[in-house]
């Protein structure tokens, strides 16, 4: 399986975002969990690596997989947004999963929809149990959905917040959801690995989940059993879950520093298991992938494109060049996407030149084409008023020269890599480029509050998009100053508003390449390049898979052959 050198390293575990964006907003803290204070060798030692007897069992064949991440799982409780998006994928579940085939049924077997699509019946799956035992039933969808809406000015980014109306337990097994209006994406949004998710209800606090829970029992395939903070979180199979008891039977996430100390982890078997999940930080690169797949213990496996990188300027900052389109535009052409892809990425990341990739829903429209033209980029900028002349060769207007930060994840040097690329070919514009490296969270905090000028992001993926990130445009929480700066910020709003109540394919078709056309044409989102998901596992793991979704993996499909 050969793949190009890489000069620089493949953004791997733990980011959104999207993300931020929607992910992580730096909230809350680690509850703890089971064994808070239990050493931290517990993790290692059973790595599971090309046929290695594991954990005692009879067969010889592994039973655990140890993955690496860059930072603590943190706070599980899935309806809030610290946590890792791929330990909660394990331990909670929907009332309906979003596959490659369309929505299907997970925790609820059918649904029915009313003729006008403001109510919603679902019949639940019968004899699914939480992990403490307690029954999954109508009434345990009821608190859980109330919980959430509870604190729905937190989950703004996600329409359904301020759709659903009341939740109505029918009988034991029949809940029905009575939304405000028509809400087309209200299916896809229950599918999402949070909030719509299910906890046990005796771990509520005070009668919600806002404040904190007591606990992180979800109806999953796995069980939250170990997790001491900044060390590693363990999880063991659920043997009475409903889909049936998966074969791996643990699986840990052990926190290591990325680059050669996971590399060095994976060839001691220390680790045995790496992807890139919810955070978007580098773990290993590519010649270090290529030289475990040599070693004939590991594999890699690679989804198709799932997310888009880009750049989010924030228009409403008057006091940045970067309110003013000339200049967003010009740094759009100065980025060099191909060389991007190429050389830090070796290909596995394909130059993006819209917001969303033409096989996301509503996104196959023609626009305007930017290409890295750094000659066009300069006549832009000279048009706009941003004229050179100091001795320092920094542009100005108006007496303001054109300096602009850019926050990346310091703990992403695939981000930091391609911040200097930028910074460099912005340079020899006229244009300079300050390079801040911070914690995720804390750039989540930047994104939410406006206090920034250019920072790295991606789009929710492909299940979420275009919807999640759409609305995201308009949340306060997530894009709002990003969008609210341009001229037709309020006819963005009115139009995302209006597309997600459409129930008419084509107005809404309609209404999305408008929608899109003006934030290509406003360059507030630029681009960089088509992620996807990477999996380093051992050579002898069978069932390795995608889901619809950047954020998880499905590790009770997994099996050691």
């Amino acid at each position: 399986m050969n793949r190009k050198k890489a000069v620089q390293l493949l953004t791997l575990v733990l980011a959104i975002v999207w993300i931020a964006g929607c992910s992580g907003t730096g909230e809350g803290s680690n509850n703890g969990g089971a064994g808070n204070n239990a050493a931290a060798s517990g993790a290692e030692g059973k790595s599971g690596v090309a046929g290695e007897s594991n954990n005692g069992e009879e067969s010889g064949k592994p039973s655990e997989l140890i993955y690496a991440v860059a930072k603590d799982t943190n706070d599980m409780n899935p309806h809030l947004y610290p946590g890792s998006m791929p330990a909660q994928g394990m331990v909670y579940e929907s009332l309906v999963e979003n596959t490659a085939d369309g929505l299907k049924p997970l925790l609820a077997e059918s649904w029915d929809i009313s003729e006008d699509g403001k109510t919603y019946t679902f019949h639940l799956r019968q004899g699914v149990t939480f992990h403490d035992g307690e029954p999954f039933n109508a009434e345990a969808v009821k608190l859980n959905l109330e919980a959430v809406q509870a604190n729905a000015e937190k989950h703004a980014w996600i329409k359904l917040s301020t759709q659903l109306e009341q939740v109505t337990a029918l009988d034991e097994y029949t809940v029905e959801l009575k939304l405000k209006e028509t809400y087309y994406p209200t299916l896809l949004e229950l599918s999402m690995t949070r909030p719509y998710v299910f906890l046990s209800p005796k771990d509520f606090k005070d009668g919600g989940t806002k404040d904190g829970v007591n606990g992180y029992h979800g109806t999953g395939p796995y069980k939250l059993v170990e997790q001491v903070t900044d060390q590693f979180a363990r999880f063991e199979a659920n043997d009475a879950y409903w889909g049936g008891a998966p074969q791996v039977k643990q699986i840990t996430a052990k926190v290591l520093p990325a680059g050669e100390t996971t590399y060095l982890a994976l060839q001691k078997g220390e680790v045995n298991f790496v992807f890139t999940d919810d955070r978007g930080t580098d773990s290993i690169d590519i010649d270090a992938m290529q030289r475990l797949v040599d070693s004939g213990d590991y594999q890699i496996v690679r989804s198709e494109p799932m997310n888009t990188k880009l750049l989010v300027a924030n228009s409403s900052n008057t006091a940045s060049p970067v309110s003013d389109k000339a200049v967003r535009q010009a740094i759009w052409q100065l980025i060099d996407r191909e060389t991007i892809s190429k050389t830090i990425f070796s290909g596995t990341e394909t130059p993006a030149e819209t917001l969303f990739s033409r096989n996301v829903p509503y996104a196959d429209i023609e626009l305007t084409p930017r290409a890295y033209d750094p000659a066009a980029a300069q006549a832009l900028l000279e048009e706009a008023g941003w004229t050179s002349g100091g001795s320092d060769g920094i542009r100005a207007k108006d007496g303001k020269p054109l300096a602009i930060k850019v926050y990346y994840d310091v703990n992403s040097s695939s981000q930091k890599t391609q911040a200097e690329m930028l910074q460099s070919e912005a340079l020899a514009a006229g244009m300079k480029l300050e390079l801040v490296g911070e914690e995720s969270p804390s750039i989540a905090n930047r994104r939410s509050t406006g206090d920034y000028e250019l920072l790295f992001n991606q789009t929710w993926g492909l299940a979420y998009d275009p919807q999640s990130t759409v609305t995201a445009f308009a949340a306060a929480s997530s894009y709002r100053y990003t969008t609210s700066g341009i001229p037709q910020a309020e006819e963005l709003y009115r139009m995302i508003e209006e597309v997600m109540i459409s129930t008419d394919e084509a107005t809404r078709k309609q209404l999305y390449k408008d929608i899109l056309t003006i934030v290509h044409d406003e360059a507030l989102f630029i681009p960089l390049t088509n992620g996807a998901v990477t999996v380093v596992a051992p050579a002898n793991l069978a069932g390795i898979a995608f889901k619809q979704t950047q954020f998880e993996l499905p590790f009770e499909r997994m099996s050691f052959k």
